[in-house]
């Protein structure tokens, strides 16, 4: 550990840089915000979970120091807390095919002599599909928590986010309308929504480059896992149809059940691309087809929710587990 110690404290100032960054409101802020948890992960995949909650700790105490506890409090829920938490999920293990408790898999490595000497048993890792959902409830909470910082019923958060986008919309343009309040009125609506998804996708993105960056570096303890395969606990689409029915029923639990219902269905839309990367293994251009489905999904954004409907129909009619029956070829038998 204290070998990791300077790991740590690195980790934490820079975590902690990029999201006070955001205060000097310089348009590269804004990215460096988003990927203030990043180091903090890659400490944690590259060092382990502990080298994270030192580094957070640290992080924390310094902005709370400097800033108060307000920003101290947000760096925990937002930054810290998913880095190290998400860092131990990646790193959680057991032997395959028993029913031990998991344990990391750094604690795998300190066997004796005779252990090492074998050959490493197989190891179930922590299921990709449940590192989502963890992701998405991680968003959630954010979310939730930064919304009720302005006020504690849905009229009183309406009008906050009406009051602040009115201010934006005359500083844009100088003036404001009956055209401009429809676009507001608009804007607040599906604000939380907007938020949530926008929380989910940062998350996801910190913790596949936090992955890859540690992978790079040959410190990732877990092989590389074959996103392709990736699916979502049953449980998922059961919470998800809940969230969904209240989104409807007006309210402050509508706006909550809003933001649970968006973290979800991003996580079923990892699932439908998934899907699609997985149907398309046969095809000639199919980094073509692929390219343009990200391309037109990125310029018009609402095409997701028909990769949402297939990480849907996936889970719910196994389409994947279908397509490899069919396409997968049968092993070879040995030669007597």
């Amino acid at each position: 550990m204290t070998m990791n110690l300077p790991v740590a404290i690195a980790a934490g100032c820079a975590s902690a840089l990029m999201f006070a960054s955001i205060i000097s409101g310089a348009l590269i802020s804004v990215l460096l915000f988003y990927l203030a948890p990043l180091p903090l992960m890659v400490a944690a995949m590259g060092w382990g979970p502990a080298c994270a909650a030192i580094g957070g700790a640290f992080a924390a105490v310094s902005l709370g120091a400097l800033f108060g506890a307000s920003y101290s409090a947000a760096f925990v829920l937002t930054v810290a807390l998913p880095a190290w938490w998400l860092g131990h999920l990646v790193l959680l293990g057991r032997p395959a095919g028993m029913d031990a408790p998991p344990q990391r898999a750094e604690q795998a490595t300190s066997q004796g002599t005779d252990a090492a000497l074998a050959a490493p048993p197989p190891v179930d890792w922590y299921p990709l599909g449940r590192v989502l959902v963890w992701i998405a409830g991680f968003a959630a909470l954010t979310t939730t928590a930064a919304l009720l910082t302005l006020g504690s019923d849905a009229s009183a958060i309406t009008d906050a986010l009406r009051r602040g986008l009115v201010r934006i919309a005359k500083v844009q343009d100088g003036a404001s309308g009956d055209r401009a309040s429809e676009v507001v009125d608009a804007f607040v609506a599906i604000a939380p929504a907007a938020a949530a998804t926008i929380a989910m996708a940062t998350l996801t993105l910190n913790m596949w480059l936090a992955a890859k960056v540690t992978a790079a570096s040959g410190r990732l303890r877990r092989p590389w896992p074959d996103v392709r395969t990736t699916t979502l606990p049953p449980m998922a689409l059961v919470a998800t149809m809940i969230a969904l029915a209240l989104s409807f029923v007006g309210g402050l639990p509508a706006m909550l059940a809003q933001i649970i219902t968006a973290c979800l269905m991003m996580t079923y839309a990892l699932a439908g691309f998934a899907v699609l990367h997985t149907i398309t293994l046969t095809m000639r251009n199919r980094g073509l087809w692929l390219g343009s489905v990200y391309a037109i999904v990125l310029m018009f954004v609402w095409p997701v929710i028909t990769v949402v409907g297939i990480g849907i129909a996936d889970a719910v009619f196994g389409f994947r587990q279908r397509y490899l029956q069919r396409h997968t070829p049968p092993p070879l038998t040995p030669k007597s």
